[in-house]
């Protein structure tokens, strides 16, 4: 039976490789992003907003409902990141990067929330990274931005457990997308090697470790925070 899947964030990177993953799986995916769609399929839905815009999000999750009448799992994808010493970093900048990653996450997750809870069922899926955990120099907002996440995810899986919906995060390493392009080749070396296993990770990591959250059997999992490439201080 097709599943019922929100994804943020679907235009490119970790995103669309999310979104035709589970489309191959015969799941339903209604995702969207800042631009218009790239995917066509027929189980796909794709609506062009910011994630930040409330009116908008809760306009395209009331069409959702109304469609396929449940949600089963929320995938919280949409980030943006920047890279700058917090001395040259503008307030503009840090608006952009918390309404993105902080609020975006905040809202998608309320909204859907409001379904699941009726339903009594469902999975939440956050994004952190291993530059929260590395307090990693040049990160200090984006990283902040994603911390705020953490503590959103292990709070409201608390305030969600009666209704039988599990909040878990997931922290990747660098993956080779258009979000590291604008970082530095030995800043990303640099990262790589406070990893406990040396390499990039890739969209299978994640794909993973997502699988393992969203599993049925995984109704025991909660408020859990996963940082790919076992890293270390």
């Amino acid at each position: 039976m097709s599943q019922i899947i929100v994804i943020t964030g679907t235009r490119k990177g970790i995103g669309r490789e999310l979104t035709n993953y589970y489309l191959s799986k015969k799941n339903i995916v209604i995702g969207c992003s800042r631009g218009e769609s790239t995917i066509t399929d027929k189980n796909y839905r794709h609506y062009k907003l910011d994630v930040s815009d409330e009116k908008a999000v809760i306009k395209m999750l009331r069409a959702t409902k109304k469609e396929f009448g449940k949600v089963d799992i929320l995938i919280n994808n949409a980030g943006i990141a920047s890279m700058n010493h917090f001395l040259t970093t503008s307030t503009s900048s840090v608006q952009n990067i918390l309404n993105t990653n902080f609020l975006g996450t905040f809202i998608f997750s309320r909204e859907v929330s409001k379904i699941m809870m009726k339903q009594k069922y469902g999975k939440i899926v956050n994004f952190t990274t291993v530059a929260s955990a590395l307090r990693l120099e040049g990160e200090a907002i984006y990283a902040a931005s994603k911390a705020a996440i953490e503590n959103l995810t292990q709070t409201t899986a608390k305030e969600l457990a009666p209704f039988n919906i599990t909040v878990n995060a997931i922290g990747p390493t660098p993956i080779e997308t258009d979000l590291i392009k604008t970082i530095p080749k030995e800043k990303i070396e640099q990262l790589l090697q406070k990893q406990a296993i040396k390499r990039f990770g890739n969209f299978d990591d994640i794909k993973n470790v997502i699988d393992f959250f969203i599993n049925q059997k995984s109704d025991f999992i909660t408020g859990q925070v996963i940082y790919l490439g076992g890293i270390h201080n």
